[in-house]
């Protein structure tokens, strides 16, 4: 089976996206391109954009895409707590018809709530996935007690891996896909290179031979979204060639 490749918008740049007329003006280079989805980043949304979701879900089906729902909300609050935005964020999810609803780890503590999360997503029929972010909830021995608790508790959770976070939190991206790998369920396929006292994304082509080795320890069957810079006069052919190139990787 071809492997799934999805389009990150924000891949694109706030400016390039907002110029453009929103994510919705995204789509028909992203189907262009042949990608298989579109992650939709709700950060990337104006009030009024927000409105409406249906709109946006069925340009995205008439364009022959998937789609996912990137939301830049933690799962638990700074006192452990879930977030009490999910449900509501799960319900757009579902309104725009995505394969999953992506969130960051946030302060996972031992306090686990799993009955009331297996509630809002056995009522939301909507997948999870959970994120390594660039913050220290996004470390690997959190993302590892967290990845340990769904599987004793049996949730429908999967993790998201991004390639390139492992580097901002000091975290060997190696190790992680050495402890992770079973559990991931989507790719956040970028590279990164040293800049300043951090880090910058790059495309992978750009980078070190380390990211294909990294990529070849994961999954190779699960999803891969492009979440490196697409740049360029022509973004359609832009994205066509790195479609192509994660497509056979």
């Amino acid at each position: 089976m071809q492997r799934k490749i999805m389009v990150v918008t924000a891949a694109y740049g706030h400016d390039v996206v907002r110029h453009a007329g929103g994510q919705i003006a995204l789509l028909p280079i992203i189907a262009g391109a042949k990608a298989d989805g579109v992650e939709i980043r709700r950060e990337m949304f104006t009030p009024a954009e927000l409105e409406t979701l249906p709109d946006l879900a069925s340009a995205i089906e008439s364009a022959g895409l998937l789609a996912c729902y990137s939301a830049p909300e933690p799962l638990f609050m700074p006192d452990g707590t879930l977030n009490p935005q999910l449900p509501a964020l799960l319900e757009e999810a579902k309104t725009l018809r995505a394969l999953w609803l992506k969130v960051s780890l946030g302060h996972y503590s031992d306090t686990r709530p799993f009955t009331l999360l297996r509630d809002w997503l056995d009522s939301s029929g909507m997948k999870l996935v959970v994120e390594n972010d660039q913050t220290d909830c996004g470390r690997l021995p959190p993302m590892q007690r967290f990845n340990a608790a769904c599987h004793t508790q049996k949730l429908p959770i999967s993790l998201t891996f991004d390639m390139g976070n492992w580097l901002w939190v000091g975290d060997s991206p190696e190790a992680a896909a050495q402890q992770l790998a079973p559990s991931v369920g989507y790719i956040h396929v970028k590279a990164a290179t040293s800049h300043r006292d951090s880090y910058r994304a790059i495309p992978p082509d750009e980078a070190e031979p380390r990211w294909l080795a990294l990529l070849n320890a994961l999954p190779a069957d699960v999803p891969r979204g492009i979440e490196f810079p697409l740049e360029g006069a022509d973004l359609t052919t832009v994205t066509r060639r790195y479609v192509d190139l994660l497509r056979k990787e």
